[in-house]
């Protein structure tokens, strides 16, 4: 399944609730304000990095440059553009948005 995450984990607890139910083997895409937890130093990374064990992480490079951030990304952590958004969706079985 691949599970999108669009809300800063300073906002919402949107990315800490897809943490906890997302299943081994799964992909977690953080995309719009999202972004922001894919980067070093904050509230999330800790988190992140160990839902990273189990997740594969990727996050929207155009949103992390909009946003200045994309110098800031974890190691670990895959970036993508549109298509391979589109990529991703297609080819998983799921999609799950947390909002």
């Amino acid at each position: 399944m691949l599970h999108i995450v669009n809300k800063s984990p300073y906002e919402r607890n949107a990315l800490e609730s897809c943490l906890r139910l997302a299943q081994p083997g799964s992909a977690l895409l953080l995309i719009e304000d999202g972004v922001y937890a894919a980067t070093r130093g904050n509230a999330a990374e800790a988190r992140l990095r160990d839902a990273m064990a189990r997740l594969k992480v990727y996050a929207l490079k155009p949103d992390l440059e909009a946003r200045g951030v994309a110098a800031r990304v974890m190691e670990g952590i895959e970036l993508v553009d549109y298509g391979g958004f589109v990529d991703l969706a297609c080819g998983q079985p799921n999609c799950q948005s947390w909002l």
